[in-house]
């Protein structure tokens, strides 16, 4: 996964978002902001990316994007119930008509057996509803973020369509 493709994976995206007129917000953990930045590579991209919630710490998760502090002690950061919160408050405390979720473990540490490094959970929320599910990557942290950067813009892209 190079550079030029998540550039494209942007752009289509933009287009996709711009035939709806809807407007995108990211809640982004792992990848630390790494999807809206591609995003917003793109000129012109101001007319559909609404904004970026850069969520790390469980706190963060709760205060900026409403994610229960018992659905986190419950199934921890790394979990399909987080990263569909993520997504929905994401979607409601924007006002965007769509948002992307990702959190996982990116390395080299953290990982358990339940929850190894690699492990990344993606949601996507929509006026339709919200998709979940996870994908596993190899590599060291970089490629992982960059795996879960192209991940999460195509599964807009297929949330979408």
């Amino acid at each position: 996964m190079n550079d030029d493709t998540l550039l494209d994976l942007s752009r289509q995206l933009g287009l996709a978002l711009r035939r709806r007129g809807w407007s995108l917000a990211t809640a982004e953990s792992c990848t630390g902001g790494w999807v809206a930045k591609c995003l917003t590579d793109v000129a012109g991209s101001s007319e559909y990316f609404e904004r970026g919630f850069v969520s790390y710490s469980n706190a963060a998760k709760s205060q900026q994007l409403g994610v229960p502090t018992e659905v986190l002690d419950e199934h921890g950061a790394v979990s399909e119930a987080v990263a569909g919160a993520m997504a929905s408050g994401a979607r409601v405390r924007s006002g965007a008509q769509c948002a992307v979720a990702v959190s996982g473990v990116a390395g080299p540490g953290g990982g358990t057996p339940e929850k190894p490094v690699g492990l990344v959970w993606f949601a996507w929320a929509t006026p339709n509803g919200v998709e979940v599910e996870s994908q596993h990557f190899d590599g060291d942290r970089a490629s992982v973020r960059r795996a879960a950067t192209a991940a999460a813009l195509q599964g807009m892209l297929r949330a979408l369509q």
